[in-house]
């Protein structure tokens, strides 16, 4: 289809969300940017937070696996399932008796403001590379299919969707998003169920042929039994379970939406509506993946992971109303993961690190000349990380966000289990030191274990590699780290938590934090 009729869509598509920001962000202040004035409708937030959750990744990712690896993913998302009853029913109620407005100062009344800032900074480093990978994503997706043919640069394309983002964040923030995301996540469904439906159709198949197909082609097993495979499915599982404790429970940005609802249970029902809706659309999204292998195969198409959807999409192989259905879908799952990630940051930077709202001496316009301008910093280094990721040139991103999240959430995960499920004072000024020790020895093993994926990633080289090889096969067998990774840092962490700690009165502001039988 015309690349130029294809961006005049982009274009539209944005406008829309101007409109919206115009009217939602009138009479916002530094509340509202951060937390919606707590009057956020849970319905909305559960809605809108399949979009953030989901993103670009879901959208183009997560069907390419389907050839190589079937069905597993949906390992994963069954942990997710767990994941959210433990966030539902443990983290919430913790965050709404703090009356919290960043989850990190949770840290600050348990430990002390070493480990608030040490939370603070990994929320931050993660969500920063988590964001700005899913963002690279789909804006090398536009570039190649789209905006290459019309000489436009990616760095240049990069540059303008983040200023788009800028323009429509920069006022109403959380109150705005909730009305965005809901806005984009319907456009992102229809995009989604609509593609599965057309593609089915032209191939004269329904969901039950089209599954037994795919069963006679081994592509719809879901468990792997291998015990040594990174996918087993019990690995795969708690993998999926803690991911979403700490991508989610954990982290700032999702958080802030579900705790700027009025209540907790009005929360609660977000969270848990949410989960449910999130099962059955990523079982969508590997059906679609299953619908592209074998309407790939049927037209000749050799194309595989990432790029696979957006070949058909784009690339003459579906009518010009489903390519532009495809390409108003992806964008749906851009926005929804930068503009959130953007906010939830700049949110915690101001509040966290410069600790703005402990600053009384600062007028309101004081302290909102500061978060603008830290959401401007924030806009530059989205794009820094961008170019680095291009650079990289991966061809399945999901694989790199998992990875990442492994290592830089396990601190988070670590510091609060300590926290939640011990009455243990720490050495608050050790903190950051255990946070930082844990997640590179991590790494370190991760790395032997895991030689091949980094050589395939980092595009390594030379003699060294092959010693690396012999090393991991000599320490590790056919054993593979896979998902879980996420809970071996955590549980370093957690140990070196109890080993910078000791058991004594715990001070009268700290007990308020375990009340109600929460330990």
């Amino acid at each position: 289809m015309n690349p130029t009729v294809l961006l005049s869509f982009v274009i539209a598509y944005f406008v829309i969300l101007l409109v919206v920001a115009y009217f939602t962000s009138r009479n916002s202040n530094n509340e509202s940017f951060f937390i919606g004035n707590k009057n956020s409708n849970w319905m909305l937030v559960a809605f809108g937070m399949i979009g953030t959750s989901l993103s670009g990744v879901t959208f183009v990712s997560v069907p390419g696996t389907v050839g190589t690896a079937g069905f597993a993913y949906f390992q994963v998302v069954i942990g997710y399932l767990l994941g959210y009853f433990v966030i539902a029913f443990v983290l919430l109620p913790l965050y709404y008796r703090l009356n919290l407005t960043s989850i990190y100062n949770y840290l600050q009344h348990r430990f002390g403001m070493v480990s608030y800032k040490t939370g603070a900074l990994f929320f931050i480093i993660s969500r920063t590379l988590g964001a700005t990978a899913r963002l690279y994503l789909v804006i090398n997706v536009l570039q190649m299919f789209i905006l290459k043919d019309l000489n436009i640069s990616f760095g240049l394309a990069t540059f303008v969707i983040l200023l788009m983002i800028l323009l429509y964040t920069f006022e109403g923030g959380v109150k705005t998003i909730v009305y965005t995301d809901t806005l984009q996540t319907t456009f992102m469904l229809l995009g989604l169920i609509i593609c599965i439906v057309y593609i089915m159709t032209n191939m004269n198949h329904s969901v039950g042929s089209t599954m037994t197909e795919l069963t006679s082609s081994g592509l719809t097993r879901i468990f792997n039994t291998d015990v040594n495979a990174p996918g087993f499915f019990v690995k795969s599982i708690l993998g999926g379970m803690f991911i979403t404790i700490g991508m989610t429970g954990l982290d700032q940005e999702m958080m802030q939406k579900n705790i700027s609802v009025r209540t907790l249970r009005d929360s609660q029902k977000n969270v848990m509506t949410f989960s449910v809706i999130m099962l059955v659309v990523n079982f969508l999204f590997l059906l679609l993946g299953g619908v592209l292998y074998l309407y790939a195969q049927k037209n000749g198409v050799t194309t595989t992971g990432d790029d696979l959807f957006p070949t058909v999409a784009l690339k003459g192989f579906l009518p010009s109303a489903i390519s532009i259905i495809f390409i108003i879908g992806l964008i749906s799952a851009l926005f929804p993961s930068a503009d959130g990630a953007l906010t939830a940051l700049t949110s915690s930077f101001c509040i966290d690190i410069l600790g703005l709202k402990r600053k009384d001496h600062l007028s309101e316009k004081q302290k909102k000349t500061r978060r603008l301008i830290v959401h401007v910093t924030f806009a530059v280094i989205f794009f820094v990380m961008v170019m680095m990721f291009k650079a990289m040139d991966s061809k399945s991103i999901i694989d790199i966000i998992l990875k990442v999240a492994g290592f830089t959430y396990g601190p988070l995960l670590g510091l609060f289990a300590f926290g939640i499920l011990t009455r243990r004072t720490i050495n608050d000024r050790l903190s950051l030191i255990v946070c930082l020790v844990a997640p590179l020895l991590i790494l370190g093993i991760d790395f032997i274990n895991n030689i091949e994926w980094w050589q395939r990633q980092l595009k390594l080289e030379g003699e060294w590699v092959t010693s690396a090889k012999d090393l991991s096969s000599s320490l590790f067998g056919s054993f593979k780290i896979g998902t879980e990774l996420l809970i071996y840092n955590g549980l370093l962490t957690f140990i070196g938590l109890w080993l910078i700690s000791k058991k004594e009165p715990v001070p009268a502001d700290v007990k308020a934090i375990f009340a109600d039988g929460h330990r």
